[in-house]
């Protein structure tokens, strides 16, 4: 995802991210180096040199702070982002499960009522056009059980 502008809102310490689709904003306390009222940031931009997923900031001491875009989403608890992660994380489940596991992958391939093709975009980690109803069905073949745990937020 591309950041297409940034701006500074002092008043509410943050940062204002505009992406094509979407409006972020981005605590000064959650950056690094963290702006304070002796150490304002005095320039802002959309960074070129990452591909415009990332801003720079540079403070009024000169030092200077990067924030990429996976930092905002992760932050604003964005819908797509929760979901690849979540995809990430079952992939790379899986893949450990089938490590171990004393089926072959032939035989995991014959239970999934797949092609080899799709079973090996299942265990890509960078694949995130697949569903997480083919990640639990492959960890249900794999004889594991799978619990979403939905807690409140701690303070």
């Amino acid at each position: 995802m591309k950041i297409r502008s940034v701006r500074l809102n002092n008043r509410k310490r943050a940062f204002e991210v505009r992406t094509w689709r979407h409006f972020y904003q981005y605590p000064y306390a959650k950056s690094d180096p963290p702006p304070t009222t002796k150490d304002p940031v005095v320039e802002v931009y959309v960074d070129e040199e990452i591909g415009r997923e990332g801003f720079t900031y540079q403070k009024a001491s000169g030092r200077e702070g990067t924030v990429h875009i996976e930092q905002i989403l992760k932050y604003n608890q964005d819908p797509g982002y929760m979901r690849d992660l979540l995809l990430y994380k079952l992939t790379i489940e899986a893949q450990k499960r089938i490590d171990v596991s004393k089926l072959s992958k032939r035989e995991i391939i014959r239970r999934l009522g797949t092609s080899p093709s799709q079973f090996y975009r299942l265990l890509d980690s960078t694949n995130y056009r697949k569903s997480v109803d083919q990640l639990l069905l492959l960890l249900h073949v794999l004889d594991c059980e799978v619990d979403l745990v939905v807690r409140s937020k701690s303070a």
